[in-house]
């Protein structure tokens, strides 16, 4: 993917992002009510909206990085090993950082 092409995407994602991220934190969602039972086992309104929030900033972050590695010419670097990052898994996210096997190792180790 071409660094003009990489950035239009990436300013999509990133405003798309803040938009997600705006109105997830906007009014407080009411709280249905719920016995006892249900309590315990089902996740309210507003957790599922902050962990909603939770993983839209992570992604966010991700895509600020991106833009940062494409400023300073090493987009489509890994940046464990520095090989390329395969333009298909570019295409897919262009906001990856790592080729597919430093990625693969770094899921295992969590």
């Amino acid at each position: 993917m071409d660094v003009t092409t990489a950035r239009e995407r990436l300013e999509e994602m990133l405003a798309e992002l803040d938009r997600s991220i705006a109105v997830l934190q906007g009014d407080p969602v009411a709280i249905r009510e719920r016995s006892a039972a249900d309590a315990g086992s089902d996740l309210t309104d507003a957790d599922r909206a902050q962990a909603m929030v939770t993983v839209a900033t992570t992604q966010r972050r991700a895509v600020v990085e991106a833009l940062k590695r494409l400023d300073e010419g090493v987009y489509g670097e890994c940046v464990d090993c520095a090989s390329p990052v395969p333009e298909g898994r570019l295409e897919a996210r262009p906001e990856a950082a790592r080729c597919v096997q430093c990625q693969a190792k770094r899921e295992r180790r969590r």
